[in-house]
C-alpha cells in the first residue's frame, strides 16, 4: 500500500533527473549534426570550420556530463514531464544552435543569433541575415540542417533513436511535440512510429536533393533548399532567395511537389506508401487541403489577370500555385512579382498563413484540421437555431468528434487570435510600425516567416529593435508547439504538486 502511495506520488512530481539525463543525450544528438556544417566549412576552405567543431564538442562534452552524472530514482515520465521537456529542448537546442553564429566570420549579436536559431529549429525561416553571401557555406548549412531537425521534431528524432523513452513517456512527449488535435500510432510502439515517419522523411528529402541536382541548383544548393523545402522552413543558401532559379519551371514544380507534401500529414504519407491508398481519398482534412489550394489558384489566376500582370501561361498557372503552395505549408518562399499582385491577393496571403495545411506534417499556421473542426461546429449551430432540439455532432473522417475535443479547438484558436494581437500590441511599444508589428507577429506565431518587407517595412528582420526579436522568438515557439505546450508550463497549476 505505501508503495504504492509512493508510485502515486512520484507521479505528481517532476522528474527533474530524468529530464536532465534525457538532455544530455540530446544535446549529444545536436552535437553529432554539427559536424555536417564543420565538414562543409572545410570542403570549401572556410575558417568557420574551427567555430563548429569547437562548438560540437563543447555540446556533447556538456551532454555527455548531464547525462551521466543525471542518476533518476524512477524511469516514470508523467504528462508534465514531457510538457517541461519538450518546450525545454527547443530552447536549450537553441541556446546551443546560436554558438556558431557568434563567432562565425561574420558574427552576429546575442539576440540575433538567437532569433535566427530560434527560427531555424522552429522551421519558421524569419532570417537577420539581410546578405546571405555575407556569411559562410558552413553557416548556411547549419541553418538548412536546423530547419530539418526542427521539421519532423528533435523529440521524435530522439524517441526514434533512443527506443526505451517508449517506456519513460514516450508517448507524453510525442503528443506534446507533433502538431495537430489527436495524434495517430501508425505503428504498435511509440518508438517504432518515430522511426516510420523519420525514414519518410529521409527519403522524402535524399530524393528531392538528387532532383533538385538535376536542375540548375549546385549541390550545395539542393541540399540547403531540400532540408528547406520538406521541413516547410523557407531558409536560402542564396542572395536572391528563391529568385535565383526564378525562370527555372523544372525547379518550380520540383519544389512545389515537395512543399505540397511537407504540407500533408506524414501517418497518411506512411500509409500510401504501405499501399493504403484509399486513406487519403477517404481523409476528410486531405481533401479539404486539395480543394483549398485549387479555389485559391483559380481566384489568384483571375487576380493577376484583373491586375495587368498576365505574362505568360507560368503567371497565371506555376507561379501562384508555387506561392499558394508556399504559405499554406509555411514555407515562405516567394516568386518575384508576388508583390505585384495587388493587395486582394495579399489578404488572401494571410488567410494561407493563418489555415497552414495538415496536422501532422511539417508546417505551421493553425491547421486545416482545426479549421474544419470550426466550420462544421459553426454549421451545427446555425441549424440548432432553427430546431432548438435538434441533436447534432461534428464529424470527420466519417467519426463522431468528442464535444470537449470541438471546445478545445475553438479555445485554441481564440487563443491563436488573441496571441496575434498581443504579439503586434507588445512590437509597437517597441516603435515597430502598426501594419508591420501585427504582420510580423503573425507571421512568426505561424511558422511561416515571411519578411515584414512584403508590406514595405524592410527585407528582414534585423532592422528590427533586440526586444521585438525575443518577442517574435517566443511566438515562434508557441507557434512550433501549438500553444498549449507553452502555455500550461507558464500556468501556476502545472507547478503544484
Amino acid at each position: 500500500m505505501r508503495l504504492h502511495l509512493l508510485n502515486i506520488t512520484q507521479r505528481h512530481l517532476i522528474n527533474l533527473r530524468m529530464l536532465v539525463r534525457i538532455m544530455g543525450w540530446l544535446l549529444i544528438i545536436e552535437a553529432f549534426f554539427m559536424i555536417f556544417p564543420a565538414i562543409t566549412s572545410l570542403i570549401f576552405d572556410e575558417s568557420d570550420w574551427i567555430v563548429f567543431a569547437f562548438t560540437a564538442l563543447g555540446t556533447a562534452l556538456t551532454g555527455i556530463f548531464l547525462a551521466v552524472k543525471s542518476r533518476p530514482n524512477s524511469p516514470h515520465m508523467g504528462k508534465r514531464d514531457g510538457y517541461l521537456l519538450t518546450a525545454m529542448v527547443w530552447v536549450v537546442f537553441s541556446l546551443f544552435g546560436l554558438i556558431p553564429f557568434l563567432f562565425c566570420t561574420n558574427s552576429m549579436s546575442y539576440s540575433d543569433a538567437f532569433f535566427e536559431a530560434m527560427s531555424g529549429f522552429t522551421t519558421t525561416g524569419a532570417s537577420v541575415i539581410a546578405v546571405a553571401s555575407d556569411f559562410s557555406h558552413g553557416i548556411h548549412m547549419w541553418r538548412a540542417m536546423m530547419q530539418w531537425i526542427g521539421g519532423m521534431g528533435i523529440i521524435l528524432f530522439t524517441l526514434a533513436v533512443i527506443p526505451m523513452l517508449n517506456h519513460a513517456g514516450g508517448m507524453q512527449m510525442f503528443n506534446a511535440e507533433v502538431t495537430g488535435i489527436t495524434h495517430d500510432k501508425i505503428r504498435p510502439r511509440i518508438s517504432q512510429t518515430a522511426k516510420s515517419l523519420w525514414i519518410i522523411y529521409i527519403t522524402l528529402t535524399i530524393t528531392l536533393i538528387g532532383l533538385l541536382w538535376l536542375g540548375p541548383m549546385s549541390l550545395f544548393d539542393s541540399i540547403c533548399h531540400a532540408f528547406g523545402s520538406i521541413s516547410t522552413g523557407g531558409y536560402s543558401s542564396s542572395v536572391n532567395g528563391i529568385a535565383e532559379w526564378h525562370d527555372s519551371l523544372y525547379t518550380k514544380i520540383v519544389l512545389i511537389v515537395f512543399m505540397f507534401l511537407g504540407g500533408v500529414n506524414f501517418s497518411l504519407i506512411y500509409k500510401s506508401s504501405q499501399g493504403n491508398l484509399s486513406a487519403l481519398k477517404k481523409n476528410d482534412v486531405f481533401r479539404a487541403y486539395i480543394l483549398l489550394i485549387s479555389v485559391m489558384l483559380v481566384i489568384f489566376a483571375i487576380t493577376i489577370l484583373a491586375q495587368g500582370q498576365y505574362s505568360g501561361w507560368q503567371s497565371i498557372t506555376v507561379d501562384p500555385l508555387f506561392q499558394i503552395i508556399s504559405t499554406i505549408t509555411s514555407t515562405g518562399f516567394t516568386v518575384v512579382n508576388f508583390e505585384n499582385w495587388g493587395p486582394f491577393v495579399l489578404a488572401l496571403t494571410f488567410v494561407l498563413m493563418f489555415t497552414g495545411s495538415c496536422a501532422g506534417s511539417t508546417s505551421g499556421g493553425a491547421k486545416i484540421d482545426r479549421m474544419l473542426y470550426l466550420v462544421k461546429n459553426v454549421r451545427n449551430e446555425l441549424y440548432r437555431c432553427l430546431y432548438p432540439n435538434s441533436i447534432l455532432s461534428v464529424q470527420i473522417n466519417g467519426r463522431v468528434v468528442n464535444p470537449d475535443l470541438v471546445s478545445k479547438v475553438i479555445a485554441f484558436l481564440c487563443i491563436y487570435m488573441l496571441l496575434i494581437v498581443f504579439g503586434g500590441l507588445a512590437l509597437t511599444a517597441f516603435g515597430v510600425p502598426l501594419v508591420d508589428a501585427f504582420f510580423s507577429a503573425f507571421s512568426c506565431l505561424s511558422n511561416t516567416g515571411l519578411s515584414a518587407g512584403i508590406t514595405g517595412y524592410g527585407n528582414s528582420y534585423d532592422i528590427l529593435p533586440d526586444a521585438a526579436k525575443w518577442i517574435l522568438s517566443f511566438l515562434m515557439l508557441v507557434g512550433r508547439l501549438e500553444i498549449f505546450t507553452v502555455l500550461v508550463i507558464l500556468s501556476p497549476a502545472f507547478w503544484r504538486r
